[in-house]
């Protein structure tokens, strides 16, 4: 894992299309931006996890 230390409006490029901005650092939450292609699937980790889910039990019926 790569960590890194960005503060607001500062930006990492993932590859040559994946912008994460960070929006604003407030306390303990920060905000961030990311801008990606289309046919690119950005998901919180929860949803990823919900989605998987649902797609493993869909094949297993």
């Amino acid at each position: 894992m790569l960590v890194l230390s960005r503060q607001s409006d500062e930006t990492i490029i993932i590859g040559d299309n994946i912008r994460v901005t960070i929006v604003e650092v407030r306390g303990d939450k920060v905000r961030i931006g990311i801008d990606a292609p289309r046919d690119v699937a950005v998901h919180r980790q929860e949803i990823y996890d919900a989605i998987r889910k649902e797609s493993h039990a869909t094949r297993q019926a």
